[in-house]
Formats: structure tokens, C-alpha cells, sequence
């Protein structure tokens, strides 16, 4: 049985975003793995280390039973796998990422440099260097809006390939809609705001998408392209949907610089979950 990898933060236990992981396992029918991390106390000269160690593993201890008697709540039949690691969160999950469908943490809402730069900072670390889409629930999904539906933000790239290959997946599976938006950014220039850079931009966008409706016919997907600040429009046109789904678009070694600003941007603003899908993490097949 694969799994559903679920970070449970011992100094708040997101409820929001282990709802979403213990539905998203039941629906996917995969195991949860609920993994606590006891960072290290660096402080040697601490007179009460000894003491501020134990104090947090007992912390992790009670995060993790509290998560598995909120799941049973939930789904009595869901087969879950407690794990109490030592070390850094980030770096624990990661290194159970590798035979993970999913992961899925909650956010702190820290700021952009805490979430780059703090030793005990999560959700940059796993979405810009985990080999398997990573979920970060900030608030609830739209539950109650119909008809329910999901948003993938397109740009061509390879990248957001992979992401409207998971969108759709998932559409599919929770009986949404999909709304593959792209977003092109306002021109410095007025002459460059021409119809044919919008109709060159659908064309583009649509073969994007193209295929996917054989593959999934019941899955409907609306296509649009809106003009202004990515992160702006994304969170916009996302702002009532399941979630908003978008590729891994960063470069280079820096964990920071691999997600791309408007990914960072939108981990900090989208109101709802977000899914940042690395290349070649889909599963199912590629490309239609």
C-alpha cells in the first residue's frame, strides 16, 4: 500500500490540513503516515537541555496520539502509521517523501524570509525539494461551494504540465471541475497588449490542457487567460475552489529560488490548499 505522508507539527496540530490528508488518503484508498519530528536543542550550555529535549518529545508524543484519535474520528477504517523521528521536520519528511504519493502539512504563516531561512521552517523545504507534489493546507478547502473546483495555474512549461496532469487526476477523482487559468502579466508597453498576444496565449493554454478530456471525459475544464500579477489572479480565481494546483517553476540550488516567486507568493496568500507538483511526480501515465 502506497502512502499519504502527513507532517504533524508538535507545536500545533493543524486540524484543517490533517482533515485534508485523512480524506485525501481515504479517497485515494492510501496509508497515512503521521510523522512527528523531535528537533535537536542546540543550546549545550543550557543547564535544562536535557529537560527542554525531553519536554519535546513528550510534546510530539501527545501531537501524534491527538492526530490518530482525530483521524479514527474521521475514518475508523483508514490505516495509519504513527512515527516519532529525531531531527530537523524538513528533513525528516523528506527523507520519507521518496516512497510517498503525497505530502501534506500545515503552514505557520511565517513570513517569506523565516520560511526560507529558520531551522525548523517546513514548507519551503518540502515543496521546493520533494520528489512527490507536496500539499500545504492554510485553510480549509471550499467544501460547500458548487459546483466544487479546482485551479491549475498554466504558463507552458514543463512544470505546469505536470501540474495539469495531477489537476485533472484529481478533478476527476473528487467529481470537479478544473479552470486551467493563464495568467499574462500586464506589458510595460501599451502597443504589446495586442489580440494576438491573447489569442497566441489560448492557443498555447489549450494545448495545454489538449488531450485530457479524451482521457477523462466526465472531467470538465474551463480555460481562461486573465491578465495582471500571477500571484494576484491565481489567488483571485482560486479563492472559492478545492485547491489551486501550480508547478514547480524555480531554478538553481538555493531552496528558495527553486520554487519561484509566484509559488512563494502564493503559499503565503492563496485561501485555500495549495499543490506544488515537481516534474515528473504525476504517476499516472504523463502526458495524455
Amino acid at each position: 500500500m502506497n502512502d499519504l505522508l502527513f507532517g504533524v507539527d508538535p507545536a500545533e496540530l493543524s486540524v484543517p490540513a490533517l482533515v485534508w490528508a485523512a480524506d485525501e488518503a481515504d479517497r485515494r484508498r492510501l496509508r497515512l503516515r503521521l510523522v512527528a519530528a523531535v528537533p535537536p536543542v542546540h543550546d549545550r550550555l543550557r543547564y535544562d537541555a536535557l529537560g527542554h529535549a525531553a519536554a519535546l518529545r513528550i510534546r510530539a508524543e501527545s501531537a501524534l496520539q491527538d492526530a490518530r484519535e482525530l483521524v479514527r474520528r474521521l475514518h475508523g477504517t483508514l490505516t495509519t502509521t504513527p512515527e516519532l523521528v529525531d531531527g530537523a521536520p524538513a528533513t525528516a519528511l523528506l527523507a520519507r517523501a521518496a516512497g510517498a504519493d503525497l505530502v501534506v502539512v500545515g503552514s505557520r504563516r511565517l513570513g517569506r524570509a523565516a520560511e526560507v531561512l529558520s531551522e525548523n521552517s517546513v514548507v519551503v523545504p518540502l515543496a521546493a525539494r520533494a520528489p512527490c507534489p507536496v500539499v500545504v493546507v492554510r485553510a480549509p478547502e471550499h467544501t460547500e461551494v458548487h459546483p466544487p473546483t479546482l485551479v491549475v495555474g498554466v504558463d507552458g512549461s514543463e512544470q505546469s504540465r505536470q501540474a495539469v496532469a495531477f489537476a485533472v487526476r484529481e478533478a476527476n477523482l473528487r467529481e470537479a471541475r478544473l479552470r486551467a487559468v493563464w495568467v499574462w502579466p500586464r506589458p510595460v508597453l501599451a502597443h504589446e497588449d495586442t489580440e494576438a498576444g491573447l489569442a497566441e496565449r489560448r492557443r498555447l493554454l489549450a494545448e495545454s490542457v489538449a488531450g485530457w478530456a479524451e482521457r477523462y471525459p466526465d472531467t470538465a475544464v474551463d480555460q481562461d487567460v486573465v491578465r495582471g500579477h500571477p500571484v494576484e489572479r491565481l489567488a483571485l480565481a482560486a479563492r472559492e475552489s478545492l485547491a489551486l494546483v501550480v508547478g514547480r517553476t524555480g531554478r538553481g540550488g538555493y531552496t528558495g529560488m527553486r520554487l519561484g516567486s509566484t509559488v512563494h507568493g502564493l503559499l503565503r496568500h492563496a485561501d485555500c490548499p495549495v499543490v506544488t507538483v515537481p516534474s515528473g511526480a504525476t504517476g499516472d501515465g504523463g502526458d495524455p
